[in-house]
Parts: structure tokens; C-alpha cells; sequence
């Protein structure tokens, strides 16, 4: 079937879904594969539960007309989100980056949506199968589309920008993130300046942060760019006015105070700024996205549970974001502090290095209590406790708890440090 064609079905259908357990009636479920399922196996489930149609490319699995038969599902859903972007009217604006990417997003989400209809990637759906998912998001009535793209190696973000075909681009920063994948710090500055690449190929506009030496070299000469700066020489002065903990910033006469701790989210939050004056939003309706967001999800996140204050923001971490959260946790006010620190994956030979680092800024700081979980933070040199494994510091914790002060909670994904809120 041709991807027009399929596009004519999906107009009528417009739910999709890549997950048997979880289908929209009268959707589409599109039969992905992966390295231990085949999801042609479960279309005729999907259409049970109540799907429309089902895209295979096992042609044994089609029953009936409801089965659509294409060359590879992946590559037709990748087609048709392309497909749809290029029909819909609204204006789509991608962005990457090592650090605070999903912040940041959520951030311009929540500025532009003060004036715009305005539709963002859900949760971090924002890699091959996520990008056209989102862009298939898009409603006849959609204003504006803000795409996050993540990526783990060379050509990724190249891969994505063709799919998306963004009208303006932004890259929050070049981080120690995914080192393994890109090959060192220089593969990853390469990698993620695909995005400028792609719009800068296209002559679409640029978002940047003019306090950036990476981005001031990369788009040199290049006309078509709005940014932003704590000086004068730039687009638009925001100034950084502290974060003592919670990030505030003034533009234009106007203070804002955001729920982001660090001056780490400094950035974040002056390009969702940024972004507003230049789509015209009132610098009041800007105000009110900037501080009505509250951030979730194990990110930049400040709980208050039995006496202590929580700084969560585990969902991932990289050298890069967890010094700068160190830094900031160091310069927050108060006493009988203590770090909760994970390890940090795809370092590839740089892991060793990169984890006594992080212990040594750890060991410098007046903490009351260092603890390092994982089998890097284990193998390192440290001022503090370290454990092999969550477990094993779980037995430790329930045995030596804190009951005071403020608590920072870091490390990569597959660490799950938020299961030490259950704890605490």
C-alpha cells in the first residue's frame, strides 16, 4: 500500500497505536518489530480489542482487509508521519541536545500554549518511532508542534530532522551524554549539530543560546537565528537574577520565578522565554506558563516527605548534568546535606574516569552523607558509602536513615534511584 493511500485511511482513523495492550477503538495499530517480539503476532489481538486496522509486513499474518500488507511497518509509519507533517499547516519546532531536553519542551509547551493550540511530544517519545508518533499528533486545528529528538549516536538527529522537517530548531547544550554511542565529546557536538545542519540546509530558522561558544562557532555567518544572552550583544537580554534553590530571571522589566532548582534550568527556561516574545506572546502570559509549570517525573523535582527536602532528578544523568547538579545542590541554603548518587551509563571507556570525577566534586563539598550506588561509583575512590547495588543500599538505608536536612537524588535511568523515596 502506498503511504497516500495509508494516509487516506489514518485521516479517518487518526489513533494510532504500536502497543496491543493499550488500543484506541477505532484506530490504527501499526505492527512494530523489535528484538524479542514480532508485532505482527499480536494484530489480529489489536483488532479484537477494537482497532480499525492493522499494518503488517508478514504477509501469512493477513486475514482479511483489515490487515494492511506493507514493505516494513517501521518504515511506513516513519512515511506517513512525514507524510502528515508536510500536509498540516502547523509550525514545528524540534529540539535536542544532552542535557534538559524534555524540561526545556516542557517549558515551550507550556509558554506557548498560553496563546497557541499547541501540541508537544509526549513523555520522551522522541527517537525513531517516537518522532513520527508525535508528528501524527498533529490535528487540522494544531498551531504549533514542539518535537523533542534524542539521540545516542552519529547520523540519529540527521535521521530525525529529515523526518520532522522542522521550521525552527534549538539545542539546549553539547554534554558529556552517550559517550560510548558518539564516540567522545566531539562526536557528540557533531551528532547533535545535525539538527543546525538540517535547518541551516533548508534556510529555517534557528533558536540558540548566544552564552554558548559550541553554538556561537557553529552558526557563524548564518543569518536566520533568534537568540537569547545575559548580555546585551544578543536578540534578547533575560538575565540570570539566582537560584536560591528555584531559578528566577527577568526580561524586559519583568521578574520570573520558576519551580526549576539550578542554575543548570537557566537556559531551559530563557529559551521557552525566548521562544514566546518571538511567536508575540504578552511577556504576562509568558510569566504564567514559566510559573505555573511544575516539573514531574523524577526530573528537577523538590518534594518535602518526613522532614527531609527531596531534590529528585533521577531519571537520567550524564558527567555533564550531574556536576552541574552538584554544583547547584552545593550553593542551595542549609544544613546536613547528603548526596544520593547513581551511576551513569554508555560512558564506554571514559566511565572509569568520568565516575572518580563525580566522587571527587562529591568529596569537596560539606556534605553530611555521600552515598554512591552501582558497580562504577564501586570500583571508584570516595569520601562516603558505596554500594554495588540498589539492594544492598537499601538494607543500609533502612538501617541508617535520615531523618533531616535536604537529600539530592541522582543517577541514569537504569539505576531507578527514585525507589529510594520509598525509603526516606
Amino acid at each position: 500500500m502506498t503511504t497516500e493511500a495509508l494516509y487516506q485511511i489514518y485521516l479517518k482513523h487518526p489513533a494510532i497505536s504500536t502497543d496491543s495492550r493499550k488500543i484506541t477503538k477505532d484506530g490504527i495499530f501499526f505492527a512494530l518489530k523489535g528484538p524479542h517480539f514480532n508485532g505482527n503476532a499480536f494484530a489480529r489481538q489489536a483488532l479484537e480489542k477494537g482497532a480499525a486496522y492493522a499494518v503488517i509486513d508478514e504477509e501469512n499474518y493477513k486475514l482479511d482487509e483489515r490487515f494492511i500488507l506493507v514493505d516494513d511497518v517501521l518504515g511506513a509509519l516513519q512515511h506517513l508521519g512525514t507524510h502528515h507533517r508536510l500536509q498540516s499547516q502547523a509550525t514545528v519546532i524540534s529540539l535536542t541536545g544532552s542535557n534538559g531536553k524534555t524540561t526545556t519542551k516542557e517549558l515551550i509547551y507550556a509558554v506557548l500554549s498560553q496563546k497557541y493550540r499547541t501540541i508537544a511530544t509526549s513523555g520522551n517519545l522522541n527517537n525513531h518511532i517516537g518522532v513520527p508518533l508525535s508528528l501524527l499528533r498533529i490535528r487540522e486545528d494544531t498551531e504549533i508542534a514542539v518535537i523533542e529528538m534524542g539521540a545516542n549516536h552519529q547520523k540519529e538527529i540527521e535521521f530525525l530532522s529529515e523526518l520532522a522537517l522542522p521550521d525552527h530548531g534549538y539545542i539546549t547544550n553539547f554534554g558529556k551524554a552517550h559517550l560510548e554511542g558518539f564516540g567522545g565529546v566531539e562526536g557528540v557536538i557533531k551528532g547533535k549539530s545535525e539538527l543546525y545542519t538540517n535547518l541551516m540546509a533548508r534556510k529555517a530558522h534557528v533558536f540558540w543560546n548566544a552564552d554558548d561558544p559550541i553554538q556561537v562557532q557553529k552558526l557563524a555567518g548564518y543569518p536566520n537565528k533568534t537568540g537569547f544572552s545575559q548580555k546585551t550583544a544578543s536578540d534578547q537580554q533575560i538575565a540570570f537574577l539566582g537560584a536560591s534553590p528555584l531559578v528566577r530571571l527577568k526580561v524586559e522589566g519583568t521578574e520570573i520565578h520558576t519551580n526549576l532548582p539550578g542554575k543548570y534550568n537557566f537556559p531551559n527556561a530563557a529559551i521557552a522565554v525566548l521562544m514566546g516574545i518571538y511567536f508575540q506572546i504578552p511577556l504576562d502570559l509568558i510569566k504564567k506558563g514559566i510559573e505555573t509549570y511544575i516539573p514531574e517525573n523524577n526530573r528537577s523535582q523538590i518534594l518535602e516527605k518526613n522532614g527531609l527536602r527531596i531534590y529528585l532528578d533521577a531519571y537520567n544523568a550524564n558527567p555533564t548534568s550531574m556536576k552541574a547538579a552538584l554544583e547547584a545542590f552545593d550553593q542551595t541554603p542549609g544544613e546536613h546535606k547528603t548526596v544520593i548518587l547513581g551511576d551513569m551509563f554508555e560512558l564506554g571507556e571514559s566511565a572509569a574516569e568520568e565516575h572518580q570525577a563525580i566522587a571527587d566534586i562529591a568529596r569537596g563539598m560539606p556534605l553530611e552523607n555521600r552515598y554512591f550506588v552501582g558497580d562504577h561509583f564501586f570500583r571508584a575512590t570516595v569520601k562516603g558509602e558505596k554500594f554495588k547495588s540498589f539492594e544492598d543500599f537499601s538494607t543500609y538505608l533502612k538501617q541508617h536513615p535520615l531523618i533531616k536536612g535536604a537529600v539530592l537524588i541522582k543517577g541514569s535511568r537504569g539505576m531507578a534511584l527514585e525507589r529510594t523515596l520509598e525509603l526516606l
